[in-house]
């Protein structure tokens, strides 16, 4: 059943999750869906394994650790569709099949791809594990983010926050699924929008975060001016963004650069680079006799100083060129338009160097020596149409038309062609192939593409002028004039893209595609008095290149291509992004914009296939290797052909025939769920497998561990104590109140709080009357918790458990105990003492002296001897002073209690030799868990407790009957002889309604017993036969007899009480059948 968070079960339905269950495929049809479920927030959509993103221009409510929780290891159809479900397929994929996966995130620019890269990034960094190194590597992965984005974004017209590079971060993993390593390959940053901008955009981020956010310090240093002082700012007359802090970005940016592992001094440096190209480019140029001048000399120093060279120098180098000949070289004094264009080519120069520096630095932080598994996320910028768009932006959509093509040829085509290849019945699908439009820009011969002319044309080229791309435009009409998707116009060309017309002015094509500094500019920077400077420059200048220089669109064509070969090996996984509006407001539906990316997206088509086609595609081997477990037959091989292993298996699950197909390599699995039964029914064998593995294991160590706490504890004792001959042995349990069923005992502890030890004691007061208290022992401290009745309110009457007392490590100054066989201890404490008894002393003391020493560095006291005192709480206008225990040689292995004034006699037969260790081998282990464990303590600790009630002298511990019906008690009394405790009725579970259970009965009686036995003893055995005039019961809780020395009863059947014992184990007679049964599950008629 699907688990919903963020919407109730019964609120109305969206559309549908999945639009392959459209009931009709068109694009009116998905718009509608779409649009349905944008309009109710739910911006994520599946088609099969495709995963729809809406931008919803605002944050939503379930990306939180809840959800993160909820999609971990969750099947698709179990949950709302979810980015988080995409990002746990890939990673649980990876480590299943131990291939390396990929995911294309697309659409056009303000989609809202860059996002949905860091909720991927985000996901997997929360649900991968690994130690210190492994959270540096994440921490790394998730601060480059802010780091490049605020060196590779800014607000465009389209998108505030509009990625100006593309970047495919590869997140690699071990063996075991840890990130450890990582790798970021980015593609042309758009460093024409350092030097200028359109109306309502922004240079790139980092600039106006360093003069929002510099300190006084940084600003003096940097010369940093308001934003419109810039010209390389103030052109769009935009400074601001809505909803972006950039003050609080800078301390971001800075914040991640530290984490990257960038030192200190480079940081600075960086800045200095930064505030230098905007002082650069206030150096204006003014025409001086056909020759340019620098306009203001007093700009020239402070861009100097920031990046250490010369003034003069920089200043001939920005008006002059020298010009190298094969013998010869001349100096080329430049005009106002060369010394401009000259000034914006290094400045451009310096912003790109410094953003591949950023770029490698993070790869230096995070590269590992060898790969084994990887995730890659491609946020790359989106297709987008300008009204102006230039060669930025035919690299851009070039760069999207491959990324559709990978699309199409992996989920359209190469799905169609599997289903011929392997002789699936099939009808085929028809669909838009875009490869002609890649083709169309990218060939090489037979036509020449965009890019190969425009190649051609730069190799001609000798000086800068108009003129080249005007040959550009006549070349390119002459070579694809005729093509289908090329147009020419007076200014440009146009080319039918897969998401539209888009019209590119020629202006700058060739001089942006050139992309050559000049090598004077080189030589330059080569001469900077920072060694950081002088490394992002390392060129010999002095090699005789003769190869042609590489182009722009060259560089990008063989990325795109490398981009796509790596997408290639990868198992792909595609988001795509759709942008419901251009206002960038929430609650937004343009639907002709939203139905020209479904469109172009081929959103119908993809649905077609999917629905047609099969979920899921194995080979053979593949398959048997992954589900040979589910059957004796296949495991742990299968021994005939691999199809017919593969038919064996899709039966023995009972998959209905028309839900896969078998090719001629591959088995073909029609829906999802059919897959998921199948990793369902392997999980449980794997589950079932691995808890008998841990069971055992864990049995073991257990038995190590407590065999060692035993020993441990003994020593404690050792020539010190007697020992009881039944406890000596006896395994340790720790939780004998069984506090993971009890909450009305853990309220008092904090959340997470270990528990060390807890059991249920005698506590005794000034006047040595005992009460039941439950102790818990844990890191904090030690608790002494009660039972009250509430005297007033709404629950008024109720018994309630209470905090009586709780004692820090720190103010216990000693443990007290007797050299006899008995069970008391007196913890000391800086206020007052508490002189306990337990069955269990010797596993609470050594963890208490374990726990002590971890929290006070210090040993605690321990000492030994028959004559204990303690002090008493002081009580009113009563002092406290102090009482004594005297501890004496008597008969047997009970203690007898005899009170007198303010002294206690106890006497105790003679116990084991106080030289006494336990054997090696364990003692049998009691059954059951929690408080039933109580219930063997007769056999394990040595004798049943007795009455120990002094005569003439009423027991103060009393308790009230339980109610009819209610619940039972927690434990049956320890059985004398029995080598485990009674198995405690199933149906007890903690019921609020009725609290009597809580008054937990003496150790082996029941309160009315209890009161009984003080006037008169035990009757004597009954005859065989049952008399009519002897005691009868009444059971007031069903009873399983588990041992054949036991009767059962139900609740309300009336028998036969044949003998009461002290121990609270009594002798019934019911329908014919005479047996011991627990005395607390019954009331005396």
């Amino acid at each position: 059943m699907a688990k919903y968070h963020w919407q109730s079960q019964n609120v109305k339905q969206s559309g549908v999750d999945d639009m392959v269950l459209l009931s009709k495929i068109t694009e009116d049809a998905i718009v509608d869906n779409l649009k349905k479920r944008y309009l109710d927030d739910y911006i994520f959509t599946y088609i099969g394994p495709v995963l729809i993103s809406i931008n919803p221009f605002k944050q939503m409510p379930y990306f939180t650790d809840r959800e993160i929780e909820m999609y971990q290891g969750a099947a698709q159809y179990e949950n709302p569709p979810h980015i988080y479900a995409l990002s746990d397929f890939m990673y649980r994929n990876m480590m299943i099949d131990g291939e390396n996966q990929c995911v294309i995130i697309s659409g056009e620019s303000g989609a809202g791809k860059t996002v949905a890269a860091k909720y991927i990034m985000g996901y997997i960094s929360k649900v991968s594990g690994g130690g210190s190194k492994v959270q540096h590597v994440k921490d790394i992965i998730l601060q480059s983010n802010p780091l490049l984005e605020a060196f590779g974004n800014a607000k465009t017209v389209r998108n505030n926050n509009s990625s100006r590079f593309g970047k495919y971060f590869e997140i690699q993993f071990s063996r075991g699924g840890e990130p450890d390593g990582g790798k970021i390959s980015n593609f042309l940053l758009e460093k024409s929008r350092g030097v200028s901008q359109n109306e309502n955009e922004r240079n790139f981020h980092i600039y106006y975060q360093m003069i929002e956010g510099a300190n006084d310090r940084q600003k003096e240093a940097l010369g940093i001016m308001t934003p419109d002082y810039y010209c390389y700012l103030n052109q769009s007359g935009t400074y601001k963004v809505d909803g972006t802090n950039d003050s609080k970005d800078f301390q971001e940016t800075m914040e991640a650069m530290q984490v990257v592992g960038i030192p200190g001094d480079i940081q600075t440096q960086v800045l200095q680079i930064v505030a230098g190209i905007l002082h650069l480019g206030n150096i204006s140029f003014i025409e001086a006799g056909n020759y340019g001048q620098v306009e203001s000399t007093d700009l020239l120093a402070f861009p100097a100083y920031l990046l250490g060279i010369d003034p003069s120098r920089l200043q001939d180098k920005l008006t002059g060129r020298k010009w190298a000949g094969k013998n010869e070289s001349i100096n080329v004094t430049l005009n106002q338009e060369q010394a401009t264009y000259t000034r914006d080519a290094l400045a451009k120069a310096l912003y790109a160097r410094l953003f591949d520096y950023l770029v490698e630095a993070i790869n230096k932080a995070i590269q590992k020596p060898h790969e084994e598994f990887s995730i890659g996320v491609l946020d790359i910028y989106g297709f987008e149409i300008f009204q102006r768009n230039g060669f930025e932006q035919f690299c851009i959509n070039f760069v999207n038309e491959k990324l559709q093509q990978i699309f199409i040829e992996l989920t359209l085509k190469a799905e169609q062609d599997e289903y011929v290849q392997e002789g699936i019945k099939w009808t085929p699908i028809e669909y838009f192939n875009n490869k002609i439009v890649c083709d169309l820009i990218e060939n090489k011969l037979n036509p020449p593409g965009v890019m190969s002319v425009l190649d051609d044309v730069c190799a001609t080229m000798h000086a800068k002028g108009e003129g080249a791309d005007g040959t550009l435009l006549q070349k390119l009409q002459s070579a694809v004039g005729t093509h289908e998707h090329f147009n020419s116009w007076n200014s440009g060309f146009v080319i039918h893209h897969y998401a539209g017309k888009v019209s590119y002015d020629i202006a700058g094509f060739c001089e942006r595609n050139r992309d050559v500094l000049f090598p004077d500019l080189i030589e330059l920077m080569q001469s900077s008095e920072h060694n950081f400077i002088r490394s992002l420059f390392p060129e010999n200048i002095n090699t005789d290149k003769k190869s042609r220089p590489t182009t722009a669109s060259s560089k990008i064509k063989r990325q795109a291509n490398d981009l796509v070969n790596t997408l290639m090996k990868c198992t792909p996984h595609y988001i795509r992004c759709i942008k419901p509006n251009e206002t960038k407001r929430p609650k937004d539906w343009e639907e002709s914009r939203a139905r020209h990316q479904v469109e172009y997206l081929g959103l119908r088509e993809n649905i077609r296939v999917r629905r047609a086609g099969f979920a899921y595609r194995r080979l053979f081997n593949k398959f048997l290797n992954r589900y040979a477990i589910l059957t004796a037959e296949t495991w742990p091989c299968w021994r005939g052909p691999e199809q017919q292993g593969v038919l064996h298996l899709l039966r023995s699950v009972n998959m209905d025939n028309d839900q896969y197909q078998m090719g001629r390599t591959k088995v073909f699995v029609k829906n999802p769920e059919s897959l998921f039964l199948l990793e369902e029914m392997r999980e449980r064998k794997f589950d079932t497998f691995a808890r008998i593995i841990q069971k055992s294991w864990r049995r073991y160590i257990a038995r190590k561990k407590y065999e060692q706490m035993r020993e441990e504890a003994s020593d404690i004792l050792y020539n010190s104590k007697e020992r009881r001959k039944n406890s000596i042995n006896r395994n340790f349990v720790g939780d004998y109140l069984g506090l993971e069923q009890r909450p009305e005992l853990r309220q008092f502890l904090a959340k997470r709080e270990r528990v060390d030890f807890t059991d249920s004691v005698n506590k005794f007061d000034r006047r040595f009357k005992s009460i039941k208290r439950d102790l818990i022992l844990t890191p904090k401290g030690i608790y002494l918790i009660g039972r009250e009745k509430v005297k007033k309110g709404p629950e008024k009457g109720l018994i309630k458990e209470v905090l009586k007392r709780k004692l820090e490590f720190g103010s216990i100054t000693g443990v007290s105990l007797s050299t006899r066989q008995d069970d008391f201890f007196i913890i000391h404490e800086s206020q007052y003492d508490s002189l306990l008894e337990s069955n269990f002393k010797t596993e609470f003391l050594s963890l208490l002296l374990k726990r002590y020493e971890d929290v006070t560095k210090r040993k605690l006291t321990i000492s030994f001897t028959d004559r204990l005192e303690f002090r008493v709480k002081k009580e009113g206008w009563g002092g406290g002073g102090n009482r004594v225990v005297v501890f004496q040689r008597g008969q047997g292995d009970l203690s007898q209690l005899k009170p007198g004034g303010k002294t206690l006699t106890i006497t105790v037969g003679d116990g084991l030799p106080k030289s006494s260790k336990p054997s090696r081998k364990s003692a049998p282990q009691s059954r059951g868990g929690g408080r039933s464990n109580v219930g063997s303590r007769a056999h394990q600790n040595g004798a049943p407790k007795l009455s120990r009630a002094a005569p003439n002298q009423h027991s103060n511990v009393t308790y009230s009957s339980p109610q009819k019906h209610g619940q039972p008690p927690s434990t049956a009394p320890p059985k004398l002889g029995s080598q485990r405790a009674p198995r405690v009725p199933a149906h007890n579970q903690h019921n609020p309604g009725n609290l009597d259970f809580l008054n937990v009965p003496d150790q082996g009686m029941s309160g009315k017993q209890r009161r009984r036995s003080i006037s008169r003893q035990p009757p004597p055995a009954p005859k065989p036969q049952p008399q009519l005039q002897g005691p009868r019961c009444r059971a007031l809780y069903q009873y399983i007899g588990q041992d054949t020395d036991e009767i059962s009863f139900n609740a309300d059947d009336v028998f036969n009480l044949i003998k009461e014992d002290a121990s609270g184990w009594w002798t019934g007679r019911i329908q014919g059948k005479e047996g011991l049964f627990p005395g607390n599950y019954v009331e005396k008629i």
